[in-house]
C-alpha cells in the first residue's frame, strides 16, 4: 500500500501549478528546501519522477501530468469536505477566499473585510487580487471560494450576482476642465491611455469608444488605474477610470473629472461562485453584506447622494 499524505498532495498541486519551488514554496508557507524534500520523498514513495528539474523551472513529466489531473481533484474533495462542516454550523466561521479584480480591490476591500468581520466573528478572510480571466479558472478549480468581478462572466457552471452598478469618469489635464466633454467619436481621435491588455476594464472602455483594435492611436498601456491617472496629470493624454476609484486616484494628482453625457459608460460588479458550491447559501448572505459595505462607502465619499 502507498502511503501518500494530503500535506505532500497539497505540495506537489501547489508546485505543479506554479511551476517554481520558490514561488510554489511561498504559496504554501513553508521554506523551499521543506517543500522540496515533501516532493522527494512523494516522489520515492511512488517510485517515479514527477518533474523534469529546470535551472529557473520545473515541469512535470507525463505520469506527473496524469497524477496531477486525479490530485487536484483529491484535494478539492477534502476542501468541499471542510465546507461541508462549515455549512452545518449556525454561522459562517473558518477560511473565506475571495477573488477581486484589480479596479476594484483598493477601493472596496478596505471597507468589505470590516464589515465581513464585524459580521461573521471567526472569519478568516484570504483575498486573491488578479485578473478576471484567473479568478474564474482558480474559482473553477476550488482554489478560491467566491470572486468580485464585472458581470457578465457567461460561465453556466457559476452563479453571478450583482451588485453595484458604477459609470466610468472620463479624467483629463486640469487644464481642460472648461472644455465641452468629447462623446466616444472624439475619444477615438485623442491620446487615450488603458490599461494593458487582460483587464476587463481595458475591454469595456474600448468597446464605449467602439475601438476595434487592441491598441488605441498613440496610447499606453498601464498596469494600474494611478499609472494612467498620474500619466494624464503629466499631460500625456486622457484615459477612463471607474467611478468608485475617483476619491483614490485623483486626490494627489493634477487632472479633472468630468461625466459622460446619457447614455452614460458603465459597467455591473458581481459576486460570482461555482453552482455546487456547498457555501452556496452563506456566499448569498454575504452577497448581502458586501451590497451593504458598498453603500456605506459610496455614502462617506458623497454624502447625501449616490454614485
Amino acid at each position: 500500500m502507498v502511503n501518500l499524505t494530503l500535506k505532500q498532495l497539497r505540495y506537489f498541486e501547489a508546485l505543479a501549478r506554479h511551476g517554481h519551488f520558490g514561488r510554489a514554496a511561498d504559496a504554501c508557507a513553508i521554506s523551499q528546501p521543506a517543500l522540496s524534500m515533501q516532493i522527494k520523498e512523494l516522489e520515492e514513495t511512488l517510485g517515479i519522477v514527477l518533474f523534469e528539474r529546470g535551472a529557473r523551472k520545473v515541469r512535470l513529466t507525463n505520469f506527473g501530468e496524469e497524477f496531477a489531473l486525479r490530485v487536484r481533484d483529491i484535494v478539492r474533495s477534502v476542501d468541499e469536505l471542510g465546507d461541508l462542516a462549515r455549512t452545518a454550523k449556525d454561522r459562517l466561521v473558518g477560511r473565506l477566499r475571495i477573488g477581486v479584480i484589480p479596479t476594484i480591490a483598493p477601493y472596496l476591500l478596505p471597507t468589505i473585510i470590516r464589515e465581513l468581520s464585524q459580521t461573521y466573528i471567526g472569519l478568516d478572510i484570504h483575498v486573491r487580487e488578479t485578473l478576471t480571466s484567473k479568478l474564474i479558472q482558480e474559482l473553477a478549480e476550488g482554489r478560491i471560494d467566491t470572486a468580485i468581478v464585472a458581470l457578465p462572466v457567461s460561465e453556466a457552471s457559476f452563479t453571478e450576482v450583482p451588485l453595484f452598478d458604477e459609470n466610468f469618469m472620463l479624467v483629463r489635464p486640469r487644464e481642460d476642465a472648461g472644455k465641452p466633454v468629447p462623446n466616444n467619436e472624439a475619444l477615438r481621435e485623442m491620446r487615450l491611455l488603458l490599461l494593458e491588455e487582460g483587464h476587463c476594464f481595458r475591454d469595456q472602455a474600448l468597446s464605449f469608444c467602439k475601438i476595434q483594435s487592441a491598441t488605441p492611436k498613440e496610447g499606453l498601456d498601464a498596469s494600474s488605474l494611478s499609472t494612467l491617472v498620474q500619466m494624464v496629470s503629466a499631460g500625456i493624454g486622457v484615459t477612463l477610470i471607474p467611478e468608485i476609484a475617483v476619491p483614490v486616484e485623483t486626490r494627489s494628482a493634477s487632472v479633472s473629472v468630468a461625466r459622460f453625457e446619457s447614455p452614460q459608460p458603465s459597467r455591473t460588479i458581481g459576486m460570482i461562485w461555482r453552482k455546487q458550491s456547498l457555501l452556496a447559501n452563506q456566499l448569498l448572505q454575504i452577497s448581502d453584506v458586501v451590497r451593504r459595505s458598498v453603500e456605506m462607502l459610496r455614502e462617506h465619499q458623497n454624502p447625501g447622494s449616490t454614485l
